[in-house]
């Protein structure tokens, strides 16, 4: 069959797959743009992708789900696209999200709410759950989103797939729109843990754009057939376990023996600093938001009010254009970065999250992996944490430390629910051991180990 023909058939199916989807997550597909004649080569040939629309691709919207950017279309791409293009990929559409990447369940959106595949009632999780809900639905290949403070491994977790957070400074930012640019990377999310890593491969390593990526080895294809387990992992106590749903704790336990009986060394650990973490995760990413967002001013980019008097212009443009919760974290932000608060809040927000990274590098210490259930619940009902921010927000428990850290984690599918809905668990590995990640996830993959209903 002529490769073009292939492909084409490969892009109809995709028109169709969004066409029929009821969970709301593709906002806009770029079918029509793709130049079918283009030679395609390297490790994504033909790979299909969905991008997160705080992602920029050139001449095409790049709203981030708010209305301040509704019209603005990105005049470059950012360096994750360059590289998707150059190793052979072909990017079919753009994904809801939570309004910049702000938000756990992805319900704050021009767009209106994702749903879950699973079940319609409940949310897909965020902000990255338009791309996670895609990739469930089976419309591309991979996505691409972002990851915050859980935003790729949360939503993977709600929709059953895998979702890879990498090191801080692996894969380039340039490009992403900036929610918190100290804790932001871009993460990948597909149901074959193959295409992961390929896709890791082709977009991570360093950026002359972005001064924050770090120039690490380059990965390199290893046959996953050739994976080992770890020589040992460090595994959470039974009394965190005990307060998270029993299903998700039945299938942690059911990890844990499985490695047992494969002889690892399982190590019992404290997480660190645990209970201080979300209280200095949106302390720094809140005020991090505030000064990210202030570029939003109507005059610059973007929509504008209209009226004569600057400051008016400022507060009316900002005040129809940013949704309750973008304006939530914006006002908390400036609080805490305010004089009269800077040391109060900001900075001991900062010594706690150096405590944090120093901590879990002594665990890495003893560990070569980490293991650490990926939500403490199953994914819950629309507009159910809405009137509750701080519920909210706890539904990250067990994420953030991981971009406090800097360090890489990857959500596994770990089968279903008695309600047949998926249940997710991190694998966490020091900063830029990713393929450590790759070779248990491949193992466990191929094991079977999990109920897949």
């Amino acid at each position: 069959m002529n490769p073009s023909n292939s492909l084409e058939q490969k892009l109809l199916g995709v028109k169709e797959k969004i066409s029929v989807s009821k969970t709301n997550s593709v906002v806009r597909n770029r079918i029509k743009s793709i130049d079918l004649k283009k030679p395609r080569t390297g490790l994504l040939k033909n790979k299909t992708f969905l991008i997160k629309d705080n992602i920029a691709i050139k001449d095409e919207y790049l709203t981030c789900a708010s209305n301040i950017l509704q019209n603005y279309k990105s005049p470059f791409n950012a360096t994750v696209i360059e590289r998707i293009n150059d190793e052979g990929g072909v990017i079919v559409g753009q994904t809801n999200c939570d309004e910049f990447a702000m938000g756990s369940s992805s319900e704050f959106s021009i767009y209106g709410s994702v749903k879950n595949p699973f079940n319609l009632s409940l949310v897909a999780g965020g902000s990255s759950g338009g791309s996670a809900a895609a990739i469930a639905e089976g419309i591309s290949d991979i996505a691409l989103g972002s990851d915050t403070g859980g935003s790729v491994r949360q939503p993977a977790a709600f929709c059953g797939i895998y979702g890879l957070k990498p090191s801080y400074g692996r894969v380039s930012r340039y490009g992403l729109v900036a929610h918190a640019s100290s804790f932001d990377t871009i993460g990948i999310m597909s149901k074959s843990i193959k295409d992961v890593y390929s896709t890791f491969c082709a977009i991570s390593g360093k950026d002359i754009k972005d001064s924050t990526s770090y120039d690490a080895d380059k990965p390199s294809i290893f046959n996953l057939e050739d994976s080992r387990l770890p020589k040992s992992i460090g595994i959470i106590n039974d009394n965190i376990l005990n307060q998270i749903n029993v299903e998700i704790a039945e299938k942690y336990r059911l990890l844990v023996d499985y490695l047992k009986l494969k002889k690892v060394q399982i190590i019992e650990i404290d997480l660190p600093y645990f209970e201080h973490c979300i209280a200095a995760y949106y302390v720094l990413t809140m005020a991090e938001a505030s000064s990210n967002l202030s570029r939003f001013d109507g005059v610059r980019y973007g929509n504008r009010a209209n009226n004569e008097n600057l400051s008016d212009l400022y507060i009316k443009t900002r005040s129809d254009g940013f949704s309750d919760e973008v304006k939530r974290r914006i006002m908390t932000g400036t609080y805490v970065l305010s004089s009269g608060y800077y040391d109060a809040y900001f900075s001991k927000a900062l010594k706690v999250r150096r405590l944090i990274k120093n901590s879990y590098s002594d665990l890495f210490n003893k560990c070569e992996n980490l293991l650490i259930p990926t939500t403490p619940e199953l994914p819950f009902k629309l507009k159910n944490n809405l009137e509750d921010p701080l519920k909210m927000y706890l539904s990250d428990i067990f994420t953030v430390p991981i971009n406090l850290a800097g360090i890489a984690a990857l959500n596994i599918p770990a089968g279903f629910s008695s309600s047949n809905l998926p249940i997710g668990i991190q694998l966490v590995s020091n900063s830029f051991k990713e393929e450590t990640l790759f070779s248990l996830a491949h193992i466990l993959s191929e094991e079977e180990i999990f109920d897949t209903n």
